[in-house]
C-alpha cells in the first residue's frame, strides 16, 4: 500500500531517543519552514533543543505533541495542539507539520481531517491556527481545506507577523 494511503495514527510523544531522532529528521525534510520560521537553523537541527523545546510545548496545560505514523509505523508527521485557548476557549494547532519527503502525496491534508474528525467527536465547534504571513505555501495550503483568516496579529512566542485561521466544525 503506498505512503500515501495506508491509515494514520496519532499517538502522543513518549520522548524516546527514537522519537526525537525521528521528529529531527521529519524537521530537517521541511528546511523551507524553518527558514521562514526562524526558530530553528534548518541545516543544524540539535536533537537536544528539540525534545527541550517539546518537553515545554507539553508541560504547558491543555498542550499535547502527537506524532502520525503511517505504514509500517514510519513517523509522517507532527501535530502540537493546544486543547483549549485560553482567551477564545476554542482548541488551536500549534504546528503541524507532515514529512517534507511527502509533499503533495495528501498526507498533510489527512493529518488535519484526523485533528477535525478529533475535536468534531468531542463537539467542539470550530478550530484554530496562526500560519506565519511570511509561509504564502501554508496559507494556500489551509485555504484549499476551507480554513478562512479571521485576524493578523503577532504570535506570542517570537513576535512574528501571522495570519490566524478558523475553521467550522460543527
Amino acid at each position: 500500500m503506498p505512503a500515501h494511503s495506508a491509515p494514520l495514527t496519532l499517538s502522543p510523544l513518549a520522548f524516546t531517543p527514537d522519537e526525537i531522532r525521528e521528529v529531527v529528521a521529519l524537521y530537517a525534510g521541511n528546511p523551507a519552514y524553518w527558514r521562514a520560521a526562524g526558530e530553528y537553523d534548518p541545516d543544524d537541527i540539535q536533537a537536544a533543543q528539540v525534545e527541550a523545546d517539546l518537553r515545554r510545548e507539553v508541560a504547558m496545560e491543555g498542550c499535547e505533541v502527537l506524532l502520525a505514523r503511517g505504514g509500517e509505523g514510519r513517523l509522517v508527521g507532527v501535530v502540537c495542539l493546544l486543547r483549549r485557548h485560553p482567551k477564545d476557549g476554542l482548541p488551536w494547532i500549534g504546528l503541524l507539520m507532515a514529512d517534507g519527503h511527502s509533499r503533495r502525496t495528501g498526507i498533510g491534508r489527512r493529518l488535519v481531517g484526523l485533528v477535525e474528525d478529533r475535536f468534531r467527536a468531542e463537539g467542539r465547534s470550530g478550530l484554530r491556527l496562526a500560519v506565519l504571513e511570511n509561509n504564502p505555501d501554508a496559507l494556500a495550503f489551509w485555504k484549499s481545506l476551507g480554513w478562512r483568516e479571521i485576524d493578523r496579529r503577532q504570535d506570542l512566542a517570537h513576535d512574528r507577523p501571522c495570519i490566524v485561521m478558523h475553521k467550522q466544525l460543527a
